[in-house]
């Protein structure tokens, strides 16, 4: 999405934008996405590809792709920062975020002691407990 938007014309987005339901709900839905998205938390998942370099390289595209999009949404809809223009759906998000990243770095944990061989079944339920708590609380993203 965000190769296209980088491509478009930008005059021609805002006016889709603002005469085009469809497409304002196609970037409203981007916008909230992105706004759940943290690269910092994705960049630990990294340390459990077992190719260390093919795994960077690999995320480096996918943070660069994620900046030009967000670039890209806020340009089209000439905000600052992303939901600028949704407060109340601004405010859910970032009062759920604080409660995901610490979900996130125990599951990267608990996936590193799987993948060592750890068989305690305690190891494999808060794999699926946290799978499942994630999940919940980015509600349609997740």
């Amino acid at each position: 999405m965000g190769q296209a938007l980088q491509a478009a014309d930008t005059g021609l987005l805002r006016e889709m934008l603002s005469a085009w339901p469809f497409f304002r709900a196609t970037l409203d839905n981007l916008e909230m996405v992105l706004s759940k998205s943290d690269m910092g938390i994705a960049a630990r998942y990294v340390t459990l590809v077992e190719d260390q370099t093919a795994g960077a390289a690999l995320f480096g595209r996918i943070r660069d792709t994620w900046a030009s999009t967000q670039d890209s949404v806020l340009a089209t809809t000439g905000q600052s920062r992303l939901l600028e223009h949704h407060p109340a759906l601004d405010a859910s998000i970032r009062l759920r975020l604080p409660y995901i990243e610490p979900l996130n770095l125990l599951q990267v944990e608990l996936l590193k002691r799987h993948r060592a061989g750890e068989r305690d079944p305690r190891v494999r339920e808060g794999i699926q407990l946290s799978i499942n708590a994630i999940a919940t609380a980015l509600r349609n993203s997740g």
